[in-house]
């Protein structure tokens, strides 16, 4: 079974070092030599966690000479954003609610003096 593309970058995201590399090449482009420089594992590693990237379609690897640069592809972030763009509506709206709720009984606390309810 295929995973959506979405599933795909979520499971790519997962890893704080496949996190820390993508965050290197929001800085532009950069070599395997050099996006493994700061990890303390061994080149063979950080090739696998860039070829998760490159399946997850986050990052490309380009053609210079005999160099192989990779660089950030970011429309898979930007459709993940779009996802979450729903969720943060929703908590957004949640919080108007609970803000509006807090204000009422403010007010109604106001209008008895300040001595709150009594049941």
């Amino acid at each position: 079974m295929a995973a959506d593309h979405l599933s795909t970058t979520l499971q790519a995201l997962a890893d704080p070092t496949r996190r820390a590399i993508l965050a290197r090449l929001a800085l532009g482009e950069a070599t395997v030599t050099e996006l493994a420089e700061p990890f303390d594992m061994s080149f063979p590693a950080v090739s696998k966690h860039l070829k998760v990237l490159e399946r997850a379609g986050l990052v490309e690897q380009g053609r210079e000479a005999q160099f192989r640069p990779r660089r950030l592809r970011p429309e898979p972030l930007r459709d993940l954003a779009g996802w979450l763009e729903n969720y943060r509506r929703f908590w957004d709206e949640s919080f108007d609610r609970l803000d509006a709720y807090l204000k009422e009984l403010q007010q109604a606390d106001a209008a008895n003096g300040g001595k709150g309810e009594k049941k």
